[in-house]
């Protein structure tokens, strides 16, 4: 059997910054881990170990890309009151809410904060 040499083989190394970068291009713009893989001639294990690789490390966080917007209820002798829809109400999107003890709670952004305060409360409980 003969073999033959196509070229030389090749180790890159990665600083920390350019692997954060590579991990956190994954969803932007809805690219896979498979896409970013491919597009930095990488292994999708590769980016799965530096995503374990960076958090142990302190540098990333599966939260680090979220939008948190503030939430505004207003509150009427302990209980929420209803706001009344305005004219223009844009659509509804899901808003997730991350709550003590690692639980999430995920709905709809049209739910009524009376549901939405009985819903975190029982979330809480249990």
């Amino acid at each position: 059997m003969r073999g033959e040499l196509l070229g030389v083989e090749r180790r890159r190394f990665w600083r920390d910054e350019d692997k954060l970068e590579i991990v956190m291009s994954v969803g932007a713009g809805g690219a896979t881990v498979t896409q970013v893989a491919q597009r930095h001639e990488i292994t999708r294990q590769q980016i799965y170990a530096w995503r374990h690789e960076l958090k142990k490390k302190g540098i990333w966080s599966p939260d680090a890309g979220a939008l948190f917007y503030p939430l505004d209820i207003p509150v009427a002798a302990g209980v929420p009151v209803a706001l009344h829809p305005t004219a223009e109400a844009s659509p509804p999107s899901v808003v997730e809410l991350r709550l003590n003890g690692g639980r999430s709670l995920r709905f709809d952004s049209t739910v009524d904060p009376a549901v939405l305060t009985a819903l975190i409360r029982a979330v809480d409980a249990a």
